[in-house]
């Protein structure tokens, strides 16, 4: 099965308002096996309404829509639908009664204008809704669906999770849907994809394989759909594991787990603490270690040394090596993780130093160079990276790396 998701309001298109509820009913689609073709934000127009219905069951087997369902003038979804499926507006009892109760507690009087939520289609069927005053109205044509929602959220969870899904259920219509996540750092979908080409030539056509990037991590999200779900987890997880097996260097974890997580549980392990003395990244890798709970285990601090003189003073590196390969080098990246591990007596340190951009770079350094360094009380190791002119991209980026570095640092020394 199909759907198409269809925001309808002005506030949405404009950024008033974040359209929270396709997020929302697009998982909750995805987790009973229904395929979410599009999601669409459309305004407050009828001729707009008409012309996204058009299109969306010619797609589609179901549409959901979320608002336009009030009593204000702008609220022309049902009128729209009644239009489009050729019945009339009627009162439904019902909501109509609750209406009024609602309203004579509040000591409000019934109005044309507030009467309004109570007009419904004649030929569709409606639930009244518990949770305000605008009902759901369902209409079913020729095996399609086109089911409207409030825009309220707490009001869409509702109706979805007591009533739309267990509807579907029943019919038969869901399948058990499972998604296994292998976390990898360090390298790109490219060379991720050639590693585990022949596994995911070999997936059956139930299960598919998606890269989802982000600043060095890259996601890769099996997907299976089948009748017998403890089967279908048995299957995808197999094929996780062979995924795992071809990327040993890149793989730390699974189903969402922080990175910088993965490097705490190597330093647990190790009953190590690292530090951290961060120059271009202004502690953005610390930052990703204390996000985790119990990283007072394994972190002892860090220091954020931007200048020479805190490099210096705080790190111990040598003003003349500053002056001659000045900061943005191999020399005093090197220097700072050493400075680290000994003035916060911790077994292991990250450093990092580069020109995150947009200014401050020159022909041999230029924007987006980026030195880290990772050290022992007995190694260092060094490494330079050509990143991007975007700050915004070369600081979370540097940090990921620099976690994934580290990691790599402690399976090669120890």
């Amino acid at each position: 099965m199909k759907a198409i998701i269809v925001a309808i309001g002005d506030e949405i298109l404009i950024g008033q308002i974040t359209n929270t509820n396709a997020a929302w009913l697009g998982q909750k689609l995805n987790d009973v096996g229904i395929e979410v073709v599009e999601n669409l934000v459309i305004s407050d127009k009828e001729d707009h309404i008409l012309e996204t219905l058009d299109y969306a069951l010619k797609k589609a087997d179901i549409i959901i829509t979320t608002g336009g369902l009030g009593p204000t003038q702008d609220d022309l979804t049902v009128a729209t639908l009644a239009k489009y499926f050729e019945t009339e507006l009627v009162i439904h009892e019902e909501v109509f009664e609750r209406l009024k109760k609602m309203l004579d507690r509040r000591g409000r009087k019934l109005t044309e204008q507030s009467k309004k939520v109570a007009l419904v289609p004649k030929d569709c069927r409606v639930i009244v809704n518990p949770k305000g005053t605008a009902p759901v109205v369902w209409f079913e044509r020729e095996s399609k669906m086109v089911i409207a929602l409030p825009g309220v959220p707490y009001e869409v969870k509702h109706f979805m999770t007591d009533f739309i899904l267990p509807d579907f259920e029943k019919r038969g219509i869901t399948q058990s849907l499972y998604h296994k996540t292998i976390m990898t750092a360090g390298a790109g979908e490219t060379v991720l994809a050639n590693a585990v080409k022949e596994i995911e030539a070999s997936l059956p056509s139930h299960i598919k394989l998606a890269y989802l990037p982000s600043f060095g991590v890259v996601r890769l999200r099996l997907s299976g759909k089948g009748d017998d779900k403890i089967q279908l987890e048995k299957e995808v997880n197999a094929f996780a594991e062979k995924i795992v097996e071809c990327i040993p260097k890149f793989a730390y974890g699974f189903d969402e787990k922080p990175l910088a997580l993965a490097v705490g549980e190597m330093l647990i392990e190790r009953k190590a603490m690292v530090s951290v003395a961060e120059s271009c990244t202004g502690g953005a890798i610390a930052k990703k270690i204390v996000e985790n709970a119990g990283s007072s285990t394994y972190f002892e601090g860090g220091v954020v040394a931007y200048s020479y003189a805190l490099k210096e003073k705080l790190l111990g590196v040598p003003k003349e090596l500053l002056e001659k390969h000045g900061a943005v080098s191999e020399e005093a990246v090197e220097a700072m993780a050493k400075g680290a591990i000994e003035r916060m007596g911790t077994d292991y340190a990250i450093a990092t130093s580069g020109i995150a951009g947009p200014s401050g770079g020159s022909d041999d350094k230029p924007v987006g160079t980026i030195w880290m360094a990772f050290a022992s009380k007995t190694q260092v190791f060094s490494k330079k990276y050509q990143f991007t002119p975007y700050r915004d991209v070369n600081i979370p980026l540097a940090a990921n790396l620099a976690l994934h570095g580290l990691r790599q640092f402690m399976k090669k020394f120890g």
